[in-house]
C-alpha cells in the first residue's frame, strides 16, 4: 500500500527524489500527504456548498430572511474563523498529536451543517435566517480549529518544497468541486430557487466533513512537541502582542496579508456592479460557482509549483495582477457598451478569482515555511486572530467607501494592492526545496 501511495504521491508532487528506493520516513510522506490532499479535497467539497458569499446568500433570500442577515454573513464566516486562534493556540500546543484537533473541527463543521439543512427544510422569514447565523458561527469555530492544526500537522509531517504543491493540489480538487456542484445547481434548479435542493446539497456537504475526519485521523504524525511553558490562557493576548512586536518578518507578513485582502474583497462589488445594470439575477448562482471552481482547477497546481520555488513573489506578484485586472476593469467599465456588458464583470469575476487562488495558496505556504515546530502554531494562530480584527477594519472602511459607489470602493482596494506588491518585496525568503 505505501508504495503504491508513493507512486501516486510522486505523480501528484514534485519530491526530487525520483527513481531511488524510499526509506520508511518518505513513505510516511506519500501517505501523509494522500491523506491530507483526500481530506483538505473533502473539505472543500463541503466549502462550496457552505458559501457566504454565493450559496447561503441565495438559501437566505429564498427563505425570505431580512437583508440585514444576510449582510451579515460574511463577517462572520471570516471574522469568526480567524479571531478565536490566538486564544485557541494555547490549548492545541498541549496535544501530542494536532490532528485529533483537526478531527475535532471537522466533526464540529459537519453538525453545524447538518443544523443548517434542517434550518432549510423547516423555518422561514427571520427565525430561519438567525438559525442559519448560529450554526454559521458554530461552522466558523470548527474552522479555526482546523485551521491551526492543518498547518501544524503539515509543518510536522511534511518537508518544505512539497507544502505547496499539497495545498495546490487541494485547491484543484476543490475547483473540480465546485465545477461540478455549479453545473448540478444549473441542471437541476436551472433558473428556479429551489430550497429542498439547497438542503438536501447541505446535508451531501456535512457528509464531505464525515468523510474528510476519517481519512484524517489516519495521518501518521510524530509524538511530542507539546508545548510546556509558563504562560496561561488568559495571556494570549500579551504573548500575541509581543509576538507582532518583536518579530519584524512575521510583522511584515501579516502587513503583507492585510494588503492581499485586494483579492479577497473586490469580487463581491463586481457582482454589485453587474447587478447595477440589470443583468445579475439570482439564479445565476451555478455561473458563479462554476467560475470560482475553474479559477481554483486552472490555478491550483500551477501555483502551488510557484509557491514552492517561491510563495514571497508569489505573494508579491498576486497583488500586483489583483490591482491591474481593477484598473483594466475600471477603465473598460466606463467604454460605451462595454460597462453595461455582464460578461466583462463575469471575467473580471473569474480573473481576480484565479489571482485570488495563488494568493492563498502562497500566504497558507509562507507561513508555514517561515516557522519551525510550535512556532507555527503560534504563527498560524496570531496572523489569522489579528486578520479578523484587520478584516473588520477593512470591511467598514470599504463599505463605508462603497456609499460612494462600488467603483471608490474597488479603486480603494486596488490601491492597497499596489503598495502589497511593493511591500512583498521587502519580505525574506523562507522556502524553497531543499
Amino acid at each position: 500500500m505505501s508504495s503504491l501511495a508513493q507512486r501516486i504521491y510522486v505523480r501528484l508532487v514534485s519530491t526530487g527524489h525520483a527513481g531511488r528506493a524510499a526509506d520508511e520516513a518518505e513513505r510516511d510522506v506519500s501517505t501523509n500527504g494522500l491523506r491530507i490532499i483526500g481530506a483538505s479535497g473533502l473539505q472543500n467539497v463541503g466549502d462550496q456548498v457552505v458559501n457566504a458569499a454565493t450559496v447561503l446568500p441565495w438559501l437566505l433570500t429564498a427563505l425570505g430572511a431580512p437583508v440585514g442577515l444576510i449582510g451579515l454573513l460574511v463577517p462572520i464566516r471570516e471574522s469568526g474563523s480567524l479571531l478565536p486562534q490566538a486564544v485557541l493556540s494555547p490549548w492545541i500546543q498541549r496535544w501530542s498529536r494536532r490532528k485529533w484537533v483537526w478531527v475535532a473541527g471537522a466533526a464540529v463543521q459537519a453538525t453545524a451543517t447538518v443544523a443548517m439543512a434542517l434550518v432549510a427544510a423547516t423555518l422561514e422569514g427571520i427565525g430561519a435566517g438567525v438559525a442559519i447565523l448560529v450554526a454559521l458561527a458554530l461552522f466558523a469555530l470548527g474552522r479555526a480549529l482546523t485551521s491551526i492544526a492543518s498547518k501544524d500537522v503539515m509543518a510536522r509531517t511534511i518537508p518544505k518544497g512539497q507544502r505547496g504543491q499539497i495545498n495546490g493540489v487541494s485547491t484543484l480538487v476543490s475547483g473540480v468541486a465546485a465545477v461540478t456542484i455549479g453545473l448540478g445547481i444549473r441542471l437541476l434548479a436551472g433558473d428556479q430557487m429551489n430550497v429542498a435542493i439547497l438542503a438536501f446539497l447541505l446535508g451531501g456537504a456535512a457528509l464531505a466533513w464525515v468523510a474528510a475526519l476519517l481519512v484524517y485521523a489516519g495521518v501518521k504524525e510524530p509524538t511530542g512537541g507539546t508545548a510546556e511553558t509558563d504562560a496561561d490562557d488568559e495571556g494570549w493576548w500579551r504573548r500575541s502582542w509581543q509576538l507582532l512586536a518583536t518579530d519584524a518578518p512575521f510583522r511584515r507578513f501579516v502587513q503583507m496579508r492585510t494588503l492581499l485582502l485586494v483579492s479577497a474583497l473586490s469580487p463581491p462589488f463586481l457582482i454589485a456592479l453587474a447587478a447595477a445594470d440589470g443583468e445579475a439575477r439570482l439564479s445565476g448562482l451555478g455561473l458563479f460557482v462554476i467560475a470560482q471552481g475553474a479559477a481554483r482547477m486552472i490555478g491550483g497546481r500551477f501555483f502551488g509549483r510557484l509557491a514552492d520555488r517561491s510563495s514571497r513573489r508569489l505573494m508579491t506578484l498576486g497583488a500586483l495582477m489583483a490591482s491591474l485586472s481593477i484598473i483594466v476593469l475600471l477603465a473598460l467599465s466606463i467604454v460605451p457598451g462595454l460597462g453595461e456588458s455582464v460578461w466583462l464583470y463575469s471575467l473580471g469575476y473569474f480573473l481576480l478569482a484565479l489571482v485570488h487562488t495563488g494568493v492563498r495558496v502562497a500566504r497558507k505556504t509562507y507561513v508555514i515555511d517561515m516557522g519551525e515546530g510550535d512556532q507555527v502554531t503560534e504563527y498560524v494562530a496570531v496572523s489569522n486572530t489579528a486578520m479578523g480584527l484587520l478584516l473588520l477594519v477593512v470591511g467598514a472602511v470599504n463599505a463605508g467607501l462603497a456609499v460612494f459607489g462600488a467603483e471608490v470602493a474597488l479603486a480603494f482596494l486596488a490601491g492597497m494592492g499596489l503598495i502589497g506588491a511593493f511591500v512583498g518585496r521587502s519580505l525574506p525568503e523562507v522556502g524553497g526545496r531543499a
